[in-house]
């Protein structure tokens, strides 16, 4: 009976042994590789899978995660022959869990040694100064040379960054001297860009005062002139309607007399003023005209006394 047990007891423990080998739970993002008698056999998803025990074995376990992978830092020469250190970091993911396997011994130094021999030729196809602003074409250079390589080991570069590019140290001085002149050289080009503008908001700001000051005199002598020709214009508008008062006052009756009666009273006036102001006595050239103007004078005044006066009503 003893032996029984006994006997029952390790039967059950080799099937429980026999069931944990049968089983496999493959975590997500992961892919593990069977082999079946020393062949690839499958590959194993992420979940519960079963295989045959001491037949099926499970070699190869490959994260399915993007994975970030430092390259060594290593010397470049570029075309102007500089010694330049470069280091990087370098992005892949296993796309291909067979031939990530079987492809090659190690794809992780097989990228690495690939990334490192080609970040080497195409920094040697470039000048120091292209190198510092070059770095998303060395990248994708990089990237684009790997991810055809590494097609057969079923891994798949994503990306491929510069982490730091460091010169020589005498190199290093020269680059901040030449960096100090050029940021000085800015600023006498600014200072010189700043009196420039001065100077001409200072020309303008004049110029923009002399047109405001000849408008405003131009404006001034427009309206002098205006004034002017309004005044001359009434004037002459005062002189035409008295020519025309006088005009219609010659043609009533006793009109020309009365005309020719002021004109002798103006003559007389104006030689009798001559006469008060100086010792000079001034005698018209014509006497005979003015004798006859004066008794054409005296002739109406007297016809003007004769005239019969009107009958009181």
């Amino acid at each position: 009976m003893s032996s029984f047990l006994i006997f029952s007891i390790v039967l059950a423990v080799i099937a429980v042994a026999f069931v944990t080998q049968c089983i496999k739970v493959v975590p997500q993002q992961n892919a593990w590789v069977v082999e079946r008698l020393g062949k690839f056999h499958a590959v194993l998803n992420p979940g519960l899978n079963f295989i045959i025990p001491f037949v099926d074995r499970v070699a190869y376990r490959h994260s399915l995660k993007e994975v970030p992978l430092d390259t060594p830092s290593q010397v470049c020469i570029t075309k102007d022959n500089t010694q330049l250190s470069v280091d990087g970091v370098l992005f892949f993911q296993v796309t291909d869990p067979q031939r990530a396997s079987y492809g090659t011994s190690n794809y992780i130094i097989a990228i690495t040694q690939l990334a490192q021999t080609t970040l080497r030729s195409v920094v040697g196809r470039m000048e120091l100064d292209k190198t510092f602003e070059e770095r998303d074409l060395i990248n994708k250079t990089v990237v684009s040379a790997i991810d055809e390589a590494a097609l057969n080991w079923g891994v798949k570069v994503l990306r491929y960054e510069i982490k730091d590019l460091t010169p020589p140290a005498v190199i290093l001085q020269a680059m901040q001297q030449q960096i100090t002149a050029e940021r000085e050289k800015r600023a006498v080009v600014a200072a010189s860009e700043g009196k420039k503008m001065e100077q001409i908001n200072l020309a303008t700001g004049e110029k923009e005062a002399a047109i405001a000051r000849s408008e405003g005199e131009k404006q001034a002598a427009i309206n002098q002139a205006e004034g002017q020709a309004a005044a001359t214009l009434a004037m002459a508008k005062a002189t035409a309607e008295a020519l025309q008062k006088v005009a219609e006052a010659t043609t009533a009756p006793g009109g020309m007399n009365a005309v020719n009666l002021q004109v002798a009273e103006k003559y007389v006036d104006a030689f009798g003023q001559i006469a008060k102001t100086g010792s000079t006595l001034v005698v018209p050239a014509n006497l005979g005209d003015m004798s006859t103007l004066v008794a054409s004078a005296m002739k109406i005044m007297g016809g003007v006394k004769d005239a019969p006066k009107p009958l009181a009503k």
